[in-house]
């Protein structure tokens, strides 16, 4: 039987620590699905993304971890996924920690430690000034 496993994200710069997490996100079962924010849910959340989505979803595909892409549109659509998908790891970074704990009657819930010394915020602040 597959174990699938399912993360959330916009993945907009793409980075090493993104890389383990996905890894180790895979590692937790057979089959990974990534659920890459869409512009429309990013401008939802007040977030300005270098990438479109279609060029995110590109650099997502190329990774050998992940299995699969769905479009995220809104932050309810979680519950939904897990059962439509038939999800049994939830997954998501542990800056997270209890966000998500309310999917635990549907599937496994871990949160993942960050890479110590790189994230989005950081390369971004380099980027601006630099």
């Amino acid at each position: 039987m597959t174990r699938k496993v399912i993360t959330y994200g916009t993945f907009d710069t793409l980075h090493y620590g993104h890389i383990l997490l996905l890894k180790r996100a895979r590692a937790l079962g057979d089959h990974l699905t990534v659920a890459l924010s869409s512009d429309a849910f990013n401008d939802l959340k007040g977030k300005k993304s270098h990438f479109t989505y279609e060029e995110r979803h590109a650099l997502l595909s190329a990774i050998t971890y992940v299995d699969e892409i769905i479009p995220e549109e809104s932050w309810d659509q979680k519950r939904s996924d897990v059962q439509t998908l038939g999800i049994d790891v939830f997954t998501m970074g542990d800056d997270w920690v209890g966000k998500f704990d309310f999917l635990s009657d549907l599937c496994e819930v871990t949160y993942l430690g960050r890479t110590p010394r790189i994230s989005s915020t950081a390369i971004k602040n380099i980027h601006a000034n630099g």
